[in-house]
């Protein structure tokens, strides 16, 4: 059976819900008999070839992105921090992504956020405008009003029943999900099921209900094809919009499982001086149990690599 594209997923999200694809979406019949888990792409190293390293473990960027595709990244640029500090997608590891994209044929990829703070701010200390490297093919959005914004429902949701999306990702071909590694006050960490809410109108409104039961039904409608984390550095304490402490850690961690990604990266470093697992974490446990990944990463196939 043909799979449906992202304009079809959003146009019969109200009536059900779109079980999730997991990895024989991009592998071999003869490579997934061989995988009996999600397969993560973590690259360590050349900070210039982080990207490539992690995306190229897991079959490289032209399995995901086809000639002709138009693109939504999602980084996370919604404070106005020092880019250093890690409470912000660095722009060199977007950069990277938007290049790749344009290698395998992208047609138009678009950088956008909701961001929190003031987004002329946020757009000049998070130096997010370094990745628009081609400015007839790349552009930033910052989504700043409802009407850039149409509501569906979620078929699934008990926290929500339905939420104000983007309209940018239902046209778009491929959305790569890119967050930043960092600590949370409220979720324990940011990564990437949490980086989903920069996607959505009324953020605040996840605030008032169970916020992480509320993320992890977020990701049963808005389904990334790639979640890719800038793990260059991570805000270990202090996040999410710092300033705390910040660890180097030049990796970068890729999958299509986002759970998946998630629980491995919470194990990457310490948070608050302590080590955790995905199972430490309420919104990874949430979508872990809504079915959209895997949490135990002794069921993964993980593929370390260094750049």
């Amino acid at each position: 059976m043909d799979r449906i594209t992202r304009r079809e997923f959003f146009k019969i999200s109200a009536g059900a819900a779109v079980g999730v694809a997991l990895l024989p979406r991009f592998l071999s019949s003869t490579e997934a008999k061989e995988i009996t888990g999600p397969v993560i792409g973590v690259a360590r190293g050349e900070k210039t070839k982080l990207v490539k390293a992690a995306l190229d473990a897991i079959g490289g960027i032209d399995k995901f992105i086809k000639q002709g595709d138009r693109v939504c990244i999602k980084p996370n640029i919604s404070f106005a921090a020092n880019v250093d500090c890690g409470a912000t997608t660095t722009p060199e590891i977007t950069k990277q992504v938007v290049e790749l994209c344009l290698d395998a044929g992208a047609s138009k990829v678009i950088i956008l956020d909701h961001t929190i703070q003031n987004p002329q701010l946020c757009v000049e200390k998070s130096k997010i405008e370094e990745a628009l490297i081609d400015k007839k093919k790349v552009s930033l959005l910052t989504l700043t009003k409802e009407r850039q914004f149409t509501e569906i429902e979620i078929p699934q949701g008990k926290e929500l029943k339905s939420i104000k999306i983007a309209k940018a990702i239902q046209s778009a071909d491929k959305l790569i999900n890119l967050p930043t590694a960092k600590s949370h006050s409220a979720t324990g960490v940011s990564l990437g099921i949490k980086n989903l809410m920069g996607l959505i109108w009324n953020r605040g409104h996840l605030h008032h209900v169970n916020l992480d039961k509320a993320i992890a039904e977020l990701a049963t409608v808005i389904k990334p094809d790639l979640t890719i984390v800038d793990a260059t550095r991570a805000l270990t304490e202090g996040g999410p919009g710092g300033p705390g402490k910040t660890v180097v850690l030049n990796k970068v961690i890729a999958g299509t499982d986002i759970v998946a990604v998630d629980s491995y990266t919470v194990g990457i470093t310490q948070w608050y001086k302590r080590s955790f697992t995905g199972t430490s974490v309420k919104s990874i446990v949430a979508a872990f149990e809504l079915r959209l990944g895997e949490i135990n990463t002794a069921k993964m196939t993980i593929k370390q690599v260094k750049a």
